[in-house]
């Protein structure tokens, strides 16, 4: 609280950031406040050491509701329903967890830079999506946390390719195959992908070497769902939205979960 008070000092009183960090100080207040009392009536949450603090404010409700409000928690249990009639109960289950574990890779990415975000909200046969407040952020922060997902993405297909080989298990070899292709479909740079926001701050030579890696590991490794991401790549060519300097991290980076998840795919069979 005190470091928020700080900030605070520095930006103009009108400002957004002033009023969204004026109410996180006062969410901390009431975390403080009700923290407080608990140690009285409930002796054994001192016990708990630096976890007191969290499990006070989970017992007043407000945390836990935080945690797992309706919206998440209804549109989770219809997503998995669904995919549950449509692909069986353990497939099913697999791949809803490879969408959770997406989703919260932008959830974490975006409150670990202490902005606001609510829970994933899933929806059954479409997707999933998180929605946060992203007025005033640099578009190097929307490139990153747009490719938060993927990498997430790339985390859970790495542990299906490292079970599949030591257990046999055709299983994860599927969810392996299923997730490198959805991993790279929202790497396609356009619409409301994930892609689409990383390649805001590419200038044009970097957006034609990524098209160049595309065809490349479209050939090498035989993957054509590349093609739709070096289409992709095309077609930004020419929207004319190129920034003053390049970023070439972000290039590599975008590079690297691509080639990641095709090297994963290339690695598995394709039947299953």
């Amino acid at each position: 609280m005190e470091n928020w008070n700080k900030a605070l000092e520095l930006l103009p009183a009108e400002s957004l950031q002033s009023e969204r960090i004026r109410k996180h100080v006062e969410q901390l207040k009431i975390a403080q406040m009700s923290a407080g009392p608990e140690k009285s009536k409930n002796p054994w949450i001192s016990r708990l050491g630096p976890f007191a603090a969290i499990v006070a404010v989970l017992l007043k409700g407000k945390g836990l509701f935080a945690l797992f409000n309706l919206k998440f928690v209804l549109s989770l249990v219809a997503f998995c329903a669904f995919y549950l009639k449509a692909y069986g109960v353990i497939f099913g289950l697999g791949f809803v967890a490879l969408i959770v574990i997406h989703e919260m890779g932008h959830f974490i990415d975006i409150r670990l830079r202490g902005l606001p975000a609510d829970m994933p909200v899933f929806l059954p046969g479409l997707g999933a999506y998180v929605r946060w407040q992203g007025l005033g952020v640099t578009k190097e922060t929307h490139a990153a946390v747009s490719l938060s997902g993927p990498l997430a993405g790339c985390l859970a297909i790495g542990v299906c390719a490292v079970l599949w080989k030591f257990t046999g298990n055709e299983l994860w070899m599927g969810l392996l195959r299923i997730g490198g292709i959805l991993n790279i479909l929202n790497l396609v740079p356009v619409w409301v992908l994930d892609g689409s926001k990383a390649v805001d701050i590419l200038d044009k030579s970097e957006r034609w070497i990524l098209l160049i890696a595309c065809v490349g590991l479209w050939v090498f490794l035989g993957q054509g769902i590349f093609f739709l991401v070096a289409v992709g790549f095309g077609y930004r060519l020419f929207t004319k939205d190129f920034p003053e300097t390049p970023n070439r991290f972000v290039t590599g980076y975008y590079f690297a979960l691509l080639a990641f998840s095709g090297i994963l795919l290339w690695a598995a069979p394709t039947r299953g």
